[in-house]
């Protein structure tokens, strides 16, 4: 028999964040998040997000086991402004039975209609900002730090109790060489359009240089990313939230602006050293020797992944991506970096997939929402 608890303390929010750690702890391919973010990032304490936000959490039990967890949340803003009544499910993992999948399910599906709800769709985190897709290519690859890993039986489940993919995302590993040696189709048409346009590349060299350039990133990451469907507005207490979060994890070499002639920021990227491999020796721990694998895979590193990218709209589809992966492929081959993986990208963003064409890539990975109406369930 199936049991279903909701979470209400926090030694029940630990057992939920440590769940997949027993789950995957045979699989050379999870990487395991660190527990203390996971914990952060679900605290309704901490987490900025619950201003406009609620979240329930779920925990499975099969004779007096732990089988299953998922999360189900409501994002108002997304409900209030962008008149999606849909609740969203995340943090779902669970052993291969159907029914534990079905009976989670059916706890988010019970938020939903509480709160009058239409749909539901998953897994995918509050926001654009948080993972999102659930794997469904590429299981003997190790995931990144900014996905979910799962099995390939997830989807199956999913498949079965009647649901159907809604947004679907592909990745790619791009083998980087010399800069010398890199395609001379990009550099020609990155130079001809930074010559058009009167643009101008940023390289930082402290975090100090970086700050005053952050809030307009997340101002274009808005206007970049405000037709796609998992889209939310992002507050301005999560930016400083994030701000504190992550940047003091990122090399300022990694971090490439494009401003125009009036100095305006119209394009950025934030590209990482490949945290996947150290996060695999934490298994979750910062201490006492997690700092320095994080550090060692900082600066000792020949992998590296894609974070994020934003265009203003009026740039879009003028080649301004080619500019950015031009001058980010020389602070690649500084440090040594021979491989990078995108981040997820949306199948239907094909003016970024073309540009991966011009280089040594696979597509290595595919990963998707899965979505029902609650009116049909």
């Amino acid at each position: 028999m199936i049991e279903i608890r909701k979470i209400e303390s926090r030694i029940g929010l630990k057992a939920f964040v440590k769940f997949p750690f027993q789950l995957y702890r045979d699989n050379p391919y999870w990487v395991p998040p660190i527990i203390k973010e996971d914990l952060e990032m679900l605290d309704k304490e901490v987490n900025p997000v619950f201003q406009n936000a609620i979240a329930h959490y779920f925990l499975a039990y099969k004779e007096g086991q732990i089988v299953g967890r998922i999360a189900a949340f409501i994002n108002w803003i997304e409900v209030k402004e962008l008149k999606k009544n849909k609740v969203r499910f995340g943090w779902f993992d669970a052993v291969d039975d159907l029914q534990v999948t079905e009976k989670l399910m059916e706890q988010v599906i019970k938020i939903g209609k509480q709160h009058q709800m239409t749909a539901v769709e998953g897994p995918m985190g509050f926001s654009n900002m948080d993972k999102a897709g659930m794997l469904i290519e590429g299981f003997e690859e190790l995931n990144t730090m900014i996905t979910w890993y799962n099995a390939p039986y997830y989807a199956q489940h999913f498949e079965k109790l009647g649901y159907t993919k809604q947004a679907e995302w592909i990745e790619f590993e791009i083998k980087i060489s010399s800069f010398q040696d890199s395609p001379e189709k990009v550099k020609r048409f990155s130079k001809l359009i930074t010559d058009r346009y009167q643009l101008r590349i940023l390289n930082f060299h402290s975090h100090k240089e970086i700050l005053p350039y952050v809030d307009g990133m997340f101002d274009l990451l808005a206007k970049t990313y405000d037709k796609l469907q998992t889209f939310v507005p992002i507050q301005d207490s999560q930016i400083e939230h994030y701000k504190e979060r992550y940047l003091p994890f990122i090399h300022p070499d990694f971090i490439k602006c494009v401003v125009d002639a009036k100095e305006d920021l119209i394009a950025f990227t934030i590209t990482m050293p490949s945290f996947s491999r150290a996060l695999k020796r934490m298994n979750g721990k910062l201490f006492p020797f997690g700092f320095f694998h994080i550090l060692k895979a900082r600066y000792f590193n020949n992998r590296a992944s894609f974070y994020l990218i934003g265009v203003r709209p009026d740039y879009q589809n003028k080649g301004i991506t080619a500019i950015i992966f031009n001058e980010i492929q020389k602070t690649f081959n500084k440090h040594g970096i021979r491989f990078v993986e995108t981040n997820p990208e949306l199948v239907e963003n094909t003016a970024i997939q073309k540009l991966w064409r011009n280089y040594e890539y696979r597509q290595h990975k595919r990963r998707a929402t899965f979505t029902k109406a609650i009116s049909k369930i």
